[in-house]
């Protein structure tokens, strides 16, 4: 079973995320906010870093950032409600993370997942 650290700070989307990636049979470590997830990287092997770009704390940029350092492997997407944001994010993001705005279906959510994981 994949595992996925969620990093949003929005609590309704955050609880709909961890629900429906469950659902769909990953481990999800959900955190409130971007110094959570820093937190929780030393905790496992993750596959994936599933982050909003925009939070209090450390932005998802730095947690991506960070998480690459820790573990090479870790594949990152972004999630934003920000169109400037995603194209900045893009840039200065490590390489091979995936950018996707808000809103968005959860179907498009755990389609996307299952391709980085799988990749």
């Amino acid at each position: 079973m994949a595992r996925i650290l969620l990093a949003e700070d929005d609590d309704s989307l955050r609880g709909f995320l961890t629900r429906g990636l469950e659902r769909a049979g990953y481990e999800v470590r959900a955190c409130a906010d971007g110094d959570e997830a820093l937190e929780a990287l030393p905790e496992a092997e993750w596959d994936l870093l599933l982050t909003d770009i925009v939070m209090p704390g450390a932005d998802g940029i730095e947690v991506a950032r960070r998480a690459a350092i820790l573990q090479p492997d870790l594949r990152i997407m972004f999630i934003t409600g920000f169109a400037a944001v995603a194209l900045a994010a893009q840039e200065s993001a490590p390489r091979g993370a995936k950018v996707l705005s808000k809103p968005i279906h959860l179907r498009e959510i755990v389609a996307e997942v299952e391709r980085m994981v799988a990749a």
